[in-house]
């Protein structure tokens, strides 16, 4: 249980840099600040996955909270507009906590009020209930909920306009709204005694970060109706893109505590933080139609196959979920592409984009943790291993962005405007980091699955493509290592096209040490793993660039043209921690003094936790201290790698 007492819920700074997300295991979603004031596009009591795991839609916004107690009215709600706070109804909080969903205890003249919010897996819908305790017997509570509705892609915002239907229907414990056409309706089951017609906008919510970020930040929000209900009852509001039954609702909560509570047993772990983790994975594995796929980071983030592929050992095989894992593996089986996995799906649902180099390596590394946990080669021999070895025709003759085999052994990648590594960040035809040629972490990650796909060829009686394999194998690492080590920095470079080579510090070059299949003596891995620690490395992951390089950025603000100029120039990567720690283990001798400067480069994450996105781990950091979490708010690869070394 992370816990904030009323020193920091009473803070609106401190409570509104806190983020809480749910989610629902379909691609949907819930999530605002502590604080209660909405400070993204993407804050939403319900984001609803319309087309499974995308096509989401933003869909209510949040509710204006108030409460009476014996006439008198109390705000409970906090907004940000223009140049004001107001309500200020954080003032009332004495509590905020994951236990294990958001949970708030308001204190008012003696009366306390606990809100809950949680999402019902695999369904668009989020449950609101509050409960009324130490209350005076001779007090009359009532509560009022006015919905705010947004009704837009959840990368947009609203304004207001003349398009939206106010009008809705009222049966028994329902309210049905549908404001838009091409909209689905929106469902307010609920106890209310009284429905009242409102139909007002509310105008220019200010949203902070968005504005930090460079982009629009202002956004109106409709109200429909007001909801009001006495608090000698629980109240209970579920907003369901389908009407919901009441009496399910205790139902529905305990069955979601008991399946968080099974992810923990299965996962065996015991500490707080690991746990924590755990429930933190969970929310990055949704389904795609019939298998199961990985949402790269919350809160703008679709299915990528890259970050699917790095995470998956941390999501599913860390935590003993072993079916999942199958599934998203059997799930990517079914979209390779001329030798490729995508790079994402588009939230629209067009076809997959197919522009990245290392997806495809990273599903080979993937399919090889699988096979190290659960021994199920008759499923990799039955569903995946032609798959593989056609991955590997398709590298040797050629695909798409010039991917191909060099005449050396080593893999060849890039055109003229592409971004095809993890260093992916370009605006218009501005590519930050093309890094075209031969990038130092594609060709380890070649040479590990060549050397996989050897193992596999062996264990399935195939001798002949075994020793071919381990004959493209041994030439790789010759011709790596003739081209790659830097003598002068004592490390290897970053990138070599010709006769040029990138000697630019980076992080990518720490993967040729962490991969299982190495290339290196251990002389240069002691020497690369020093040179990265020396640095790159900070108290929440590695630096994308050396503060030594005249292109360094140390922090990730300013406009999006400015942030992706310093994505990869300096910006910290917390999944890089996972490649590190496994190289640190490497090169040093196995023993309490090696895992205790491992405890101590995770410390800091534990700490973590408790702030940005609360239970979560952040996509990025600054570079230069005091590192301020940047970007997501989640990320899956950031939980995976931390989780993986963990174990």
């Amino acid at each position: 249980m992370l816990n904030f007492d009323s020193e920091i819920c009473t803070n609106f700074q401190s409570a509104t840099s806190r983020e809480w997300l749910e989610t629902n295991g379909i691609g949907g979603f819930a999530s605002s600040t502590i604080s209660g004031a909405n400070t993204r596009r993407y804050h939403g009591l319900l984001t609803a996955a319309v087309n499974p795991p995308l096509g989401r839609v933003t869909m209510l916004s949040k509710f204006e909270e108030t409460l009476v107690i014996d006439g008198e009215r109390f705000e409970l709600s906090s907004n940000q507009y223009l140049n004001v706070i107001y309500p200020k109804g954080y003032k009332f909080l004495k509590n905020f906590r994951l236990e294990p969903f958001p949970i708030w205890i308001y204190q008012i003249n003696g009366i306390e009020i606990e809100k809950s919010i949680f999402m019902v897996y695999g369904q668009n819908t989020t449950v609101v209930q509050y409960k009324s305790k130490a209350q005076s017997p001779k007090s009359k509570v009532e509560l009022e909920l006015k919905p705010l509705l947004s009704f837009v892609d959840y990368h947009s915002l609203q304004h207001e306009n003349d398009d939206i239907n106010p009008s809705f229907e009222i049966s028994e414990n329902l309210v049905t709204i549908h404001p838009f056409d091409g909209m689905p309706s929106l469902c307010f089951t609920n106890n209310a005694n009284k429905v009242e017609k409102t139909g007002i906008w509310y105008r220019n919510f200010e949203y902070a970060i968005e504005k930090e970020r460079g982009f629009d930040f202002l956004e109106d929000l409709f109200q429909p109706f007001n909801l009001k209900f006495d608090l000698s009852k629980d109240a209970v509001v579920v907003a369901s893109l389908e009407p919901q039954d009441l009496s399910e609702v205790l139902s529905l909560q305990k069955s979601e505590i008991k399946r968080r509570e099974a992810l923990i047993k299965t996962a065996d772990v015991k500490d707080d933080f690991t746990k924590q983790l755990v429930l933190a994975a969970d929310q990055f594995i949704v389904s795609r139609g019939d298998g199961k796929t990985v949402i790269a980071g919350y809160h703008w983030f679709s299915d990528w196959g890259r970050d699917t592929m790095i995470a998956l050992n941390g999501l599913t095989l860390a935590t003993k979920r072993f079916e999942i894992a199958k599934s998203i593996l059997l799930e990517f089986s079914r979209h390779i592409s001329k030798g490729m996995l995508p790079n994402r799906f588009p939230d629209a649902g067009e076809m997959p984009d197919y522009n990245t180099v290392d997806a495809t390596l990273w599903y080979f590394e993937a399919i090889r943790a699988y096979a190290e946990k659960t021994e199920d080669y008759d499923f990799i021999r039955n569903n995946l291993y032609e798959k593989l070895v056609n991955i590997i025709l398709w590298y040797l003759k050629g695909t798409r962005y010039n991917i191909h085999i060099d005449t050396d052994g080593l893999l060849y990648a890039g055109e003229k405007g592409t971004q095809l590594t993890w260093m992916d960040a370009k605006v218009g035809e501005t590519v930050f980091t093309p890094r075209t040629g031969k990038a130092v972490e594609i060709q380890a990650l070649w040479y590990n699955a060549l050397r996989v796909m050897a193992d596999f060829a062996g264990k399935f009686g195939d001798e002949k493509d075994k020793e071919k394999y381990l004959e493209m194998a041994n030439k790789t690492q010759q011709s790596f290592n003739d081209l790659f080590w830097n003598e002068a920095e004592e490390c290897l470079f970053d990138a070599v096209d010709g006769e040029n080579k990138d000697a630019s510090v980076r992080p990518n070059q720490i993967f040729a040490v962490s991969l299982p299949n190495t290339m290196l003596s251990n002389g240069k891995a002691q020497k690369i793993v020093k040179k990265i620690e020396d640095e790159l490395l900070t108290a929440y992951g590695l630096r994308s660039l050396s503060p030594k390089n005249k292109n360094y950025c140390p922090y990730y603000v300013g406009s999006p043209f400015e942030r992706d100029s310093a994505y990869h120039q300096g910006t910290v990567w917390s999944w890089l921690i996972g490649a590190f720690v496994d190289a640190y283990r490497k090169v040093n001798a196995d023993g309490r003094e090696t895992e205790n400067r491992v405890n101590e480069i995770l410390e800091n994450f534990k700490n973590h936790l408790t702030e940005a996105g609360v239970g979560q781990i952040s996509e990025i950091f600054d570079g230069d201290a005091p590192h301020t979490p940047r970007g997501c708010i989640a990320q899956a690869w950031s939980v995976a790698e931390i989780l993986r070394i963990c174990r």
